[in-house]
């Protein structure tokens, strides 16, 4: 059984074709990267699995669980989680409050806990506006990660940041859903966080799934490389 599954995944804006019948399945336990160039309907995906993509036609099954006609809160509770490029936090609140009110909403209680392994306890206090930007991509990612959902979907966890911090980031995200037991569905543009950390990666090219497979595999497909990796590669 897949802790997360998408069959035939498609949205349109209008005319356009944001997804087309992608189909991803992720097992329990592992980070799975999801790349590709600007457009190519990674953030879109991201919102079809979490149910904020309105008029998504397909299937999506959570734990073997149909989920497609929950609610974004509804799919919450059940332990799917998620956070945003740009962070999802209130500015003028104190960092603890803002995990209060998360805790408060989700039914949980475990602000310490996640206060602790994000480095946030000294910080309680603080506005969110006042601490550095990096403490607020760790605070975004302890607010996703309050009641220890079962799946987590990322987009772009470490915009903004430096490239010795995202790596620091990502390897600490990777160490802590390990010992927690979280799924990861990952979209970042830093190529080297991405296949320093994830176990597949899942390729899409104008909505659809253009190449998946290990770190190894991608970097070496030919139509990864021509689509999106490059030089880089």
């Amino acid at each position: 059984m897949f802790a997360i599954q998408g069959e035939k995944l498609s949205r349109y804006y209008g005319a356009f074709c944001a997804l087309k019948d992608v189909d991803i399945a992720v097992p329990p336990g592992e980070i799975r990267g999801l790349i590709g160039p600007n457009g190519a309907g990674k953030s879109t995906l991201i919102d079809v699995l979490s149910g904020r993509a309105k008029g998504a036609s397909g299937r999506i099954l959570f734990h073997g669980r149909e989920i497609h006609s929950l609610s974004v809160q509804q799919r919450r509770h059940a332990g799917l989680a998620r956070s945003f490029q740009k962070t999802n936090i209130f500015a003028e609140l104190p960092v603890v409050e803002q995990l209060r009110i998360a805790c408060f909403r989700a039914e949980v209680q475990n602000v310490d806990e996640v206060m602790s392994e994000f480095g946030l306890t000294h910080l309680a206090d603080m506005r969110a506006a006042d601490v550095a930007y990096g403490d607020q991509r760790r605070l975004d990612l302890a607010l996703a990660l309050v009641g220890r959902p079962k799946v987590l979907l990322l987009d772009e966890p470490a915009a903004g940041l430096t490239m010795q911090e995202s790596l620091t980031l990502a390897h600490h995200l990777k160490d802590l859903v390990a010992r927690w037991n979280v799924t990861v569905l990952l979209v970042e543009h830093d190529m080297e966080v991405v296949f320093s950390i994830c176990h597949k990666i899942t390729v899409l090219h104008l909505g659809s799934v253009l190449a998946e497979g290990t770190p190894d595999e991608v970097r070496s497909h030919p139509d990864v490389v021509t689509a999106y990796l490059g030089s880089a590669a």
